[in-house]
C-alpha cells in the first residue's frame, strides 16, 4: 500500500511548482491520508548552484537567445553532455540520497528533466526499486528527458508520446493524459461577478494580459501599443512576483485611456480567464494548458527560443492561437481579433478540443495504480 510519495520540481515561480501542486492535490484528494514532499529539487541539493544557473539562463535568454535556441532539443549536445550531466547529478544528489533513504517514497515524480535526470541516475547507481514517473509540463518532449528506466512518462498528447517512441521509449510506459492543472479550472466563475471585483465592465471586451509567475515579456509596451487603438475594450494585467513592473503600472494607470485592473501574483487565474475575451502570453506549458481549459484565445508574445517555441508550433498548428512579432502587432491582432467575432468562436472551439481539466486526477490515478502494483522494496 503506498504511503509516501515524493515530489520533485525546479523553481518556485514556475510552471514546473504548478503542476507539482496540481498532482499533490489531486493525490490528497484520491488517497487522504498520503504523505507527500513537494521539493524544490534544485534549491534543495545546491541552492547556490541554482542562483548561478537560474542567473545564466537569464542573461542567455535576454542576451542570446539563439545560444539557447541551438542547445535546447539538440541531440548532438546532449549526447556529449551525458558525462557532465552524470557528474553534476552525483555532484548533486549526496542531499537527495539521504532524503530518499530517510523519507524512503513509494513512488518519485519528477515534473521537469533536470530531477527526473538526477533520480534516475541515482535509481541506477543504489539499484533502487522505487518506480519513477516524469511528467511533462510543455508540448514538445526534448532529449533530456529520455531515460529508460524511467517507470512512466506522463505527457500532453499523442505527438508527444510517438516523440517517445521514436527514440525507443516503450510505448507501454508513455501516457497521454495531458498537463496536470488545477482542479480549480474545471469549475465556471461568473464574468459579471469576477469584473465587478476589478471594477471593470461587464458590456465592453476583456483582454487579458500576463507574462508567467515572473511578470516577464514587453508588457510596458504592449501596455503603450494597445491604448492606441480606438475600439472599446477593458484589460487585465497579471504581473506575477515582478513588483517593478506593478509599481511601472499603477504609476501610469491614469495616462492610459483603457480602463485596467492591476494584480500583482494571483491564486485566482482561473476566475480572471472565465472574465476574458481572449489573453496575451507567452507560451509557458501551464498557462497555455489553462487558457486551452477555458476554451481562451491566445495571442502570443515574446516565446522563448526552446520549450516555448515549440509551445508556439503547437498551439499555431491547432489554431488556437495567433503570433505577434512585436508588441505594435500585438494590439494590431488584437484588434482584429476582437473585431471578427466568428474567428474568436472558432478559436474558443479548437482550444475548447484540447481542455482536459481532469488531467490532474487521471494523473492521480495513474501514480497510485503504478506504485502499487509495484510497490518500493526497502
Amino acid at each position: 500500500m503506498i504511503k509516501h510519495v515524493l515530489i520533485l520540481y525546479i523553481s518556485d515561480n514556475s510552471g514546473h511548482y504548478r503542476a507539482a501542486k496540481a498532482i499533490e492535490e489531486a493525490l490528497n484528494k484520491a488517497s487522504p491520508g498520503l504523505k507527500i514532499r513537494n521539493i524544490n529539487s534544485f534549491n534543495y541539493t545546491n541552492p547556490i548552484l541554482e542562483k548561478i544557473i537560474n542567473s545564466v539562463y537569464n542573461k542567455v535568454i535576454k542576451a542570446k537567445p539563439e545560444v539557447w535556441e541551438y542547445l535546447y532539443d539538440n541531440q548532438k549536445i546532449a549526447r556529449r553532455t551525458r558525462r557532465l550531466r552524470k557528474l553534476i547529478h552525483r555532484f548533486n544528489s549526496k542531499k537527495l540520497k539521504k532524503l530518499i533513504f530517510s523519507f524512503k517514497p513509494d513512488i518519485v515524480i519528477c515534473t521537469q528533466a533536470f530531477p527526473c535526470g538526477m533520480f534516475a541516475d541515482l535509481k541506477r547507481t543504489f539499484k533502487l526499486n522505487i518506480p519513477l514517473v516524469g511528467v511533462l509540463t510543455d508540448y514538445a518532449p526534448h532529449s533530456y528527458w529520455m531515460y529508460h528506466n524511467v517507470d512512466a512518462y506522463i505527457v500532453p498528447g499523442e505527438k508527444s508520446k510517438r516523440r517517445f517512441i521514436s527514440v525507443g521509449i516503450d510505448a507501454k510506459k508513455v501516457f497521454p493524459l495531458g498537463i496536470p492543472i488545477s482542479p480549480k479550472f474545471s469549475y465556471s466563475y461568473e464574468r459579471k461577478e469576477v469584473l465587478e471585483k476589478l471594477n471593470l465592465d461587464e458590456d465592453i471586451p476583456t483582454v487579458l494580459i500576463m507574462g508567467g509567475g515572473q511578470g516577464l515579456g514587453p508588457i510596458e509596451e504592449l501596455i503603450f501599443a494597445i491604448n492606441t487603438i480606438e475600439r472599446p475594450f477593458q484589460v487585465i494585467v497579471v504581473c506575477g512576483v515582478n513588483k517593478r513592473l506593478k509599481k511601472w503600472l499603477e504609476e501610469r494607470v491614469k495616462l492610459f485611456r483603457k480602463k485596467m485592473a492591476i494584480i500583482g501574483y494571483s491564486r485566482e487565474v482561473e476566475t480572471l480567464m472565465d472574465a476574458s475575451d481572449l489573453i496575451v502570453s507567452k507560451p509557458g506549458g501551464l498557462t497555455t494548458t489553462e487558457a486551452l481549459t477555458k476554451g481562451l484565445p491566445i495571442v502570443i508574445v515574446n516565446p522563448i527560443p526552446g520549450q516555448e517555441a515549440k509551445n508556439t508550433e503547437f498551439l499555431l498548428q491547432e489554431g488556437v492561437a495567433v503570433k505577434a512579432k512585436d508588441p505594435l502587432h500585438a494590439a494590431i491582432l488584437i484588434e482584429e481579433l476582437l473585431n471578427d467575432p466568428k474567428r474568436l468562436k472558432n478559436m474558443k472551439a479548437a482550444a475548447l478540443k484540447h481542455a482536459r481539466p481532469d488531467s490532474a486526477k487521471k494523473i492521480a490515478e495513474l501514480i497510485l495504480n503504478l506504485s502499487n502494483n509495484r510497490n518500493a522494496k526497502w
